[in-house]
């Protein structure tokens, strides 16, 4: 249950941030570069949130 909560806490974040970042005016080969960056940071925090990349963990919120 908890990794369900912070999976979705680093899934905002994320958005939020993707969503700031595309408002920046970049030109064309740099927001296509952005974006493969950013769809490989998601890739990548969906699965160390269950632990399928073992030498990457996310850190654990504290309730």
């Amino acid at each position: 249950m908890v990794q369900l909560i912070n999976l979705i806490i680093y899934l905002v974040v994320f958005g939020l941030i993707w969503w700031l970042v595309g408002f920046l005016p970049l030109p064309a080969p740099v927001a296509q570069v952005v974006r493969v960056l950013f769809i490989v940071l998601l890739i990548v925090i969906v699965l160390s949130a269950f632990g399928f990349v073992p030498g990457l963990r996310l850190p654990q919120m504290r309730w």
